[in-house]
């Protein structure tokens, strides 16, 4: 099995630190990994809407280092915390990024993130298929 690591640019110096890869290419698929809403320097925003867009900007960036778009998304799962607090927010803005077909969701609720601050953590499974 062939697999190909996907770093969007700027992304680098972070996956090494903790070694990760923001996505990973196997067969015909994109795996990417987890992805909270903190900004380009690395801080968490305190605004819910600011954290919730900038990690499905972040998702963006690797489909997009991928030649991908939202619409290659099949799977999404979404780790919250105090998920019913931002709900409907979150779907909202979800919305802005997904279209019909839209992909399959599953949300759950965790106590805790790895990163301080982090409301949501956000990981999909896209595609790498083209699109009829």
């Amino acid at each position: 099995m062939s697999k190909r690591a996907i770093f969007p640019p700027g992304s680098r110096a972070a996956a090494d630190q903790i070694k990760v890869s923001p996505g990973v290419i196997s067969g015909n698929h994109i795996f990417l990994t987890g992805v909270t809403g903190s900004d380009p320097h690395g801080a968490m925003p305190q605004n819910q809407a600011d954290q919730i867009r900038s990690a499905f900007e972040k998702i963006g960036a690797v489909l997009h280092e991928a030649g991908l778009t939202f619409q290659a998304i099949v799977e999404m799962t979404t780790y919250h915390v105090g998920l019913r607090d931002h709900f409907d927010l979150f779907n909202a803005i979800r919305q802005d990024y997904v279209q019909d077909p839209f992909p399959a969701w599953t949300a759950v609720e965790v106590a805790g993130l790895r990163r301080e601050g982090a409301i949501v953590e956000i990981r999909v499974i896209a595609s790498t298929e083209p699109e009829n």
